[in-house]
């Protein structure tokens, strides 16, 4: 699915605008941990230690914070467990799953040329 910027300025004009709710949704998607979280979201359930260690460098309260925020935003399901000790797990909504179909193949992009373009 090829989308324009025309395409979008004709549906959503307003995207450029300081008040667009866009820029909200790209700060919380597109920061880096925000990425991370969700490139290790999608490789399928998730729990707290396990996305710490698959997130290298995060700290325990960015990963809190990250994870609060998708889960507000409906990119991330928080479940839960009543047992003792308490286990928490994490997933893609569907909503989380439908972006990821889309940014996944901007990561390869990302992965592919990085070298090439920090090393200029």
């Amino acid at each position: 699915m090829t989308v324009s910027l025309a395409q979008i300025r004709k549906t959503r004009g307003e995207v450029f605008t300081a008040g667009c709710p866009t820029r909200v949704v790209l700060d919380h998607v597109m920061s880096k941990w925000g990425v991370l979280v969700l490139l290790a979201l999608s490789e399928g359930t998730h729990r707290w230690g396990e996305l710490r260690r698959e997130v290298d460098g995060i700290s325990e309260k960015m990963l809190a914070s990250t994870l609060r925020t998708l889960e507000a935003d409906g990119l991330v399901r928080r479940r839960s467990y009543p047992e003792v000790p308490p286990r928490v797990e994490y997933a893609l909504t569907p909503l989380g799953d439908e972006l990821m179909e889309r940014m996944l193949p901007l990561m390869g992009w990302v992965a592919d040329h990085a070298d090439a373009i920090v090393s200029r």
